[in-house]
């Protein structure tokens, strides 16, 4: 299939979107102050006129363009992230995998990598470079990726020739090869000793789904703690001791010194002195 070739501004939507804010920000200055400052301090004559030509302000529309062009570039880096993202996380079996068209599967199979730890340049949405889709640089390796959404066709031995050859001419360390369905016997036993990796259809789904967000009702369950909950304190046994006639206090059980007569005393005796018969 054939792709455009990209363009500057496509280089900068396939990099990190705060990438593309910096880089504004960074060409607009330039632009708009340095070329006219550099210029300025130069001895010579010629080149010292020129910088205050530009320093006069007659690059800022330039500098503004480019800015704009930068921005609009990591919006589209952004929304492309977001696309990615929920590409990965709606895929439910090989069925869904294999309605989507080229380009949603070839963000699809990047963003599992990314998320794999690899970092991902995306050659096959903006450019062409013979049959790689996608660089993957991990660990100061390198790995070369080709995406065949072939719904019926198995990927023959041709291919995999194709980008074992590409191989030392990118000084990369390995091949990998990402089929929604699977390949041909040559294919496999060519592959076989060779620093090439064939991801068929269902390893594929295998990585998507390990990939996958868990819910976030299970998320919450395995993480969530027990909360302790606080046991009120047992109500106190009422007391079953008269009240006093005098303060309403609970009396207790005394006895006369002489009499040895038991009767009931307030509590709180001697600033109360209620009694009752016992």
């Amino acid at each position: 299939m054939a792709r455009r070739k990209g363009s500057g501004i496509d280089t900068v939507a396939s990099m990190p979107w705060p990438v593309g804010i910096m880089l504004g920000l960074i060409g607009y200055i330039a632009i708009r102050y340095g070329i006219g400052w550099a210029l300025g301090i130069s001895t010579n004559p010629y080149l010292s006129g020129m910088g205050k030509i530009y320093s006069s302000g007659v690059l800022a529309p330039l500098a503004w363009l480019v800015l704009v062009l930068c921005w609009a570039a990591a919006l589209g880096s952004y929304l492309k992230s977001k696309r990615r993202k929920s590409l990965l996380e709606t895929q439910t079996g090989l069925d869904s995998l294999r309605a989507m068209n080229w380009r949603e599967f070839e963000m699809l199979v990047g963003e599992a990598f990314r998320r794999r730890g690899y970092t991902i340049h995306e050659t096959g949405l903006g450019g062409a470079d013979g049959g790689i889709d996608l660089i993957l640089h991990k660990e100061g390796k390198t790995t070369l990726v080709q995406c065949k959404q072939w719904k019926t066709q198995r990927v023959d031995v041709k291919v995999v020739r194709e980008m074992f050859g590409l191989l030392a001419h990118h000084g990369a360390a390995a091949v990998k090869i990402v089929a929604v369905g699977d390949y041909t016997v040559d294919a496999q036993r060519f592959a076989q000793g060779k620093p090439i990796e064939l991801i068929h259809g269902e390893a594929l789904l295998a990585m998507v789904r390990e990939s996958q967000t868990p819910p976030l009702a299970k998320a919450t369950t395995a993480t969530a703690k027990p909360v302790a909950v606080a046991t009120p304190p047992p109500d106190p046994t009422p007391s079953t001791n008269p009240a006093c006639p005098k303060c309403g206090a609970d009396m207790v059980q005394r006895s006369n010194r002489s009499s040895k007569d038991r009767f009931w005393g307030c509590a709180k005796y001697p600033a109360c002195r209620g009694t009752r018969a016992a």
